[in-house]
């Protein structure tokens, strides 16, 4: 959506690219919780709780977690992405909600190349930091 062609694209189309990049991070996201806490694709898998943990993830709470300082307890690889995924939760924030922000093209693709990297490079950590940081993510931290 943002190079659709030479010359400046609008607004709305850069506003769009913003809010799809920040989305591809939060099903990316999903996407690994249900992986790693109900299987992946098999007939082993239970589809519906598959679906039920998919649907478990929530802006809001995930954002939370993403600001938690317990972060510094997993890799780079995920506290990047953390911190990718709060930055791209404020952009698409802007991005949908507020008529009057500009963008430029440039920031949009940085952006959408930032996302790109996060996901790759959270895809490569260890089966066993990104199953805890699913469950961190999913469920509230509680104090003993």
């Amino acid at each position: 959506m943002a190079e659709n062609g030479s010359g400046k694209p609008r607004q709305t189309n850069l506003h769009r690219a913003t809010s799809t990049a920040y989305y591809a991070m939060f099903h990316a996201l999903a996407r690994c919780c249900a992986d790693l806490l109900v299987g992946g694709t098999g007939a082993e898998r239970s589809s519906s709780a598959w679906k039920q943990v998919y649907r478990s993830l929530s802006h809001g709470p995930a954002k939370k977690a993403c600001e938690s300082k317990t972060l510094e307890k997993f890799p780079q690889e995920i506290q990047d992405f953390a911190y990718m995924f709060r930055q791209m939760q404020l952009k698409r924030h802007t991005a949908d909600y507020d008529p009057t922000a500009r963008t430029h093209k440039s920031t949009v693709l940085v952006d959408i190349d930032a996302v790109e990297a996060a996901i790759k490079d959270f895809a490569a950590v260890a089966i066993k930091d990104r199953r805890a940081f699913a469950a961190f993510v999913l469920f509230p931290e509680r104090s003993a």
